[in-house]
């Protein structure tokens, strides 16, 4: 799996509540979150996002509240893969469970600049920029599957119609 784009960057500790701010949690239409992904840290987000493009951030992206919509939101806004160097574990395993992916590299934001086009290899976590190659934590396993499939749900509908032995 290789996706490739522009990169939209943004330091440390970038929370849930900048991803997507509490006041846009009462509306499930991932296209009205799209529009409001980022605001907070970057009113134009979705007009940049919008034709495909790779997030590079520092430290524990993802922090804070729980919420589901955060990835939603980046998916939906154009975001085809986050690469950073650490992030919270929940909004990790929401992103994995939404069919986003995210590679973990560290020195991320020392070795990508904004509007640096990479080509990133999800299994291998593999970050190519012009000439460079950095190595990242790969996606593997079950994970890799939900990805494959699009999201959890479609993951799972694709595992109950598989026909067990001897039924």
């Amino acid at each position: 799996m290789i996706i490739e784009g522009p990169v939209l960057k943004y330091g440390d500790k970038i929370d849930t509540d900048i991803i997507i701010p509490a006041r846009h949690l009462k509306y499930t239409d991932p296209n009205y979150l799209a529009q409001h992904a980022m605001e907070p840290l970057d009113p134009e987000f979705y007009k940049k996002a919008s034709k495909g493009v790779v997030v590079v951030a520092g430290k524990v992206f993802g922090m804070g509240s729980s919420r589901e919509q955060a990835a939603i939101a980046l998916k939906a806004a154009g975001v085809r893969v986050i690469v950073a160097e650490s992030f919270a574990r929940i909004f990790y395993r929401n992103c994995i469970n939404n069919g986003l992916p995210l590679i973990t590299l560290p020195n991320a934001t020392k070795e990508i600049k904004e509007g640096d086009v990479v080509k990133v290899n999800v299994e291998t976590g593999e970050v190519r920029v012009g000439n460079k190659v950095l190595n990242g934590k790969g996606i593997t396993g079950m994970a890799l599957d939900i990805l494959k499939a699009g999201g959890i749900m479609e993951y799972l509908k694709r595992v109950s119609q598989v026909p067990t032995q001897g039924g």
